[in-house]
Order: structure tokens, then C-alpha cells, then sequence
């Protein structure tokens, strides 16, 4: 008797997307066009594993804990260990400090990488928020000190790849952590890094929300709160610097504009206040050369994370509030893996999550089905071979080449063509003595050819 042969109905898992072949072109071309810029200004490219072992994942993922997948195999042995030894990585960031102290005597500093790979967080999935993700990082780390120009050559680069992929405008915010950390000192903020996180939900939570939090960790000091919310919500430094990027100094070393006497922050102004603002105008003076409008000095841009010291910056749609990508400076890369001072400064696209927000907005617009730019007809199962040999004359002269599949009517092999969107459907000969022929499917017009001398229409095979 036989068994009934059981069907399992496959469904999309949430937090794990997959794109039909005309979108994943698209995806690729992006992919393509991000290496091209990061290489233009002598990025490396890097691949580390998809795994790493957990304690080092541990190491640098702060309160990240909860969203590590590790790995077990389903049936483990019994003397295998029951603790989970191995773990997706979450970013690329553990990964590269990582990397670079298990090679360090074999890189080149400023060691200048970029990397394009798929991450996994296992968060509660969301419009524009993945459990699995592409991501793309580009960092510069060097030894000891890293020079103050990487900290406007970073956003630059960013903003240049995202102009390569011709998505609506965007523009960078920019500021220096120095700047809140000092003032928030010179208010006499014992807990820094808490105000410091809260202050980074702002336009997720409210100012009120944010306040009453702030208000309660002081002990009900509501106006120490509102003064901690005060730093990010004026417009005093953006007004400031923007007057600097219409007017750029002569000197780049010695902006013309000075903030030793800003009302806002008066007494509270410590030493590494005015470094960070300091360093933010030598930045943006840096920056001077972008289009007009597409750089701000935003203080509100925090980035909650703690291992960002000195310079970060957030890239939104013109106008709009959220980031689409972003990054920071950072004086400790491997302080976890290795004895050395690798300060670094690095910035990241969200690349599943920005063309994923495209996509659903309909600005990605479907590209080929296929990347077959000529099907070559099978005339009959007789004439295959010479079919074939035409197709490889064609596919050695650097096309993409299909051959169709089956001995099947005329009607179909050019119906499958027009289905995938082929453009150049190739008729080899159907008797001895005839000629090869090709079609142009977008026109319909349809030639007489030599496989061996045919160009296709804007190139010079």
C-alpha cells in the first residue's frame, strides 16, 4: 500500500527577504556601482564569515545580547559541547576589529576596507527592519592616530555612493559627540552614556517623552532634563555652519568663525566641547566642495552607540528625519582582540533596508528578467550541434548567450524570449545553404548576420 506522498506548502519566513530575478538585478547593479566608488578612492575589499565565535561577538556588541543567533546543529553529539561556541554575525564592524587583530602584521595602515555582506539580528521584523540584511561598511584604521581629513573624506565617499545610485537626493548631518559629551559634563552629568542614548531617541520618542525620562533618572530635575535637550534642539550650530560652508575660510586650519562665546553654552563649555566644535568646523569646512544644502551641522546626531568618540554622521532623504545610513569615529577598534591603539572612522549604507524602502515607495523600477541578451533558436534536434556552436561563437565573443532548450515550435522559443525580455532572438540556419539571421525584438526588425562579425546596437564585439 502506498503512502500518501505529503506536501509542504512552502511561505515567506518574516524578516528574511528574497527578490524576483528583475529586482535582484537591480540589487546587483547597486552592489556594483557602491565597489566602483569605494575603489575609485582606494578601498580594499574584504569578506569575512558568516560566523564568529560568541565570545567574541560578546565582546564589542554591548546590549546587542539578545538579537545574536548561534548555531547548533540539530542533532548535536552527546560529548559536543551544549553551550553555543558559533554565531552570526550581527554587523560588520566585530567582525573587521576582529580581522584586523588576527592580521595585523600583514596589513597596510591606514588600512582602507570596504565590505558588502549579508548580516542577521534576530529583532521583531518591521517595515524597513530585517532579521537577515545586507549590509555595506567602509572604515579607514590606522596605528595610534588617525588624521583629522579621514573624518571629512568618509562622508564625502558616502555621499558619492549614494548619488552613484541615483535614488532621490540626500544629505549628510554632521557633528562631533565631544561637543554633547562636554556639555553634558560641564552640566554635571554623572551617567553620560544614559542621557547620551535617551538624547539619540528623540525623533523615535518626542521631547516630552525624552524629558520625563531624563527628569526621572536625575531624580525629578526637570530642568536639568530640559538643559541636556537643549544642546541637540537648537539651531544655533546649524545656523553657525551653515554660514561656514557658504564661507569658507581661506585656511582650513583656522576657520573664521568663532564659538568661544555661545550662549547656549556659556560657562558649561569644557575643553572637549570646544575640540569637538573645534573639530566639526575643520569637517565641514572640508566638505565645502559638496553641493550646496547637502551638508548640516546637526548636533541632534548622537549616534546612541558609546564606541563612537569624535565625528558622526547621519545620511537622510532630503527633508526627511530618518536615517538611511551613517557612522562615526571611533578611538578603540580592537581594544578587545589585540594591545594595540587602532583608532578607526567609519561609515555604513543599510543597503537591504534603503532599497527595500524604495522598493515598497515604487521609485526601483523592474530591471531584465534575465541577463541573456541573445536566445539562439534550435531549429530542430537534428541541427543542435550547429546551434550550439553558434551559440558559443557568440557567447566566446562576450555576450550572454541562451540556446533554447527543446525541438518546440518557432511561436514558443520567441514567446519565452519576449517573456524574459531577451532583446536578440538569433535564427542559425533551418537548411544547408541558408543564412544566420537576427532579430531585434524591441523593433522587430530582423537581419541577415554573421555570428562571427554581428555587433549588438551600442557595443563593439
Amino acid at each position: 500500500m502506498s503512502q500518501e506522498h505529503k506536501i509542504y506548502k512552502p511561505k515567506p519566513i518574516s524578516g528574511f527577504p528574497e527578490w524576483l530575478p528583475e529586482y535582484r538585478a537591480i540589487e546587483l547593479q547597486w552592489m556594483d556601482k557602491l565597489r566602483a566608488v569605494f575603489e575609485s578612492y582606494g578601498f580594499c575589499s574584504i569578506e569575512t564569515p558568516s560566523v564568529e565565535e560568541v565570545d567574541a561577538l560578546l565582546a564589542k556588541g554591548g546590549d546587542t545580547e539578545k538579537e545574536i543567533y548561534t548555531l547548533h546543529r540539530l542533532q548535536a553529539d552527546a560529548h559536543e559541547d551544549k553551550e553555543a561556541r558559533l554565531a552570526l554575525h550581527f554587523d560588520l564592524t566585530v567582525p573587521l576589529a576582529r580581522y584586523v587583530a588576527q592580521h595585523y602584521n600583514d596589513l597596510v595602515f591606514p588600512f582602507k576596507r570596504y565590505q558588502i555582506q549579508k548580516s542577521w539580528r534576530g529583532e521583531r521584523p518591521q517595515k524597513g527592519r530585517f532579521r537577515e540584511f545586507y549590509q555595506c561598511d567602509i572604515d579607514v584604521i590606522n596605528l595610534d592616530n588617525l588624521p583629522l581629513h579621514f573624518d571629512a573624506e568618509l562622508p564625502a565617499v558616502l555621499f558619492e555612493a549614494y548619488q552613484a545610485l541615483h535614488i532621490p537626493p540626500v544629505e549628510l548631518h554632521i557633528s562631533n559627540r565631544k561637543i554633547v559629551v562636554g556639555y553634558l559634563q560641564g552640566l554635571g552629568v554623572k551617567d553620560v552614556s544614559f542621557v547620551t542614548r535617551e538624547l539619540d531617541k528623540l525623533d523615535k520618542l518626542g521631547v516630552e517623552k525624552v524629558t520625563k525620562i531624563l527628569a526621572d533618572s536625575f531624580g525629578g530635575n526637570s530642568a536639568l532634563a530640559k538643559r541636556c535637550i537643549d544642546i541637540v534642539q537648537t539651531k544655533w550650530i546649524e545656523e553657525a555652519f551653515t554660514m561656514l560652508q557658504n564661507h569658507p575660510p581661506s585656511s582650513l586650519n583656522q576657520p573664521s568663525l568663532e564659538f568661544n562665546n555661545l550662549p547656549i553654552l556659556g560657562p558649561r563649555a569644557n575643553d572637549l566641547c570646544m575640540q569637538g566644535i573645534a573639530e566639526l568646523k575643520f569637517v565641514i569646512a572640508n566638505l565645502s566642495h559638496l553641493p550646496k544644502g547637502s551638508v548640516i551641522a546637526n548636533p541632534g546626531i548622537i549616534r546612541g552607540l558609546d564606541y563612537y568618540t569624535g565625528t558622526v554622521v547621519e545620511v537622510r532623504f532630503k527633508g526627511k528625519p530618518m536615517a538611511i545610513g551613517g557612522g562615526g569615529r571611533y578611538d578603540d577598534l580592537a581594544g578587545s582582540f589585540i594591545n594595540q591603539k587602532l583608532p578607526g572612522i567609519g561609515v555604513s549604507i543599510g543597503l537591504t533596508r534603503l532599497f527595500s524602502m524604495l522598493l515598497d515607495d515604487g521609485y526601483i523600477k523592474p530591471g531584465p528578467k534575465s541577463p541573456t541578451q541573445i536566445l539562439v533558436v534550435l531549429p530542430e534536434e537534428a541541427r543542435r550541434g550547429e546551434a550550439a556552436t553558434t551559440a558559443n561563437t557568440l557567447r566566446n565573443r562576450g555576450y550572454n548567450v541562451e540556446l533554447f532548450h527543446s525541438d518546440s515550435k518557432l511561436k514558443r522559443q520567441l514567446a519565452y524570449a519576449e517573456r524574459k525580455g531577451i532583446p536578440y532572438v538569433w535564427f542559425p540556419p533551418f537548411k544547408d545553404g541558408q543564412p544566420h539571421e537576427v532579430k531585434n525584438m524591441l523593433s522587430g526588425k530582423q537581419i541577415h548576420a554573421d555570428p562571427e562579425k554581428w555587433a549588438m546596437k551600442g557595443t563593439s564585439r
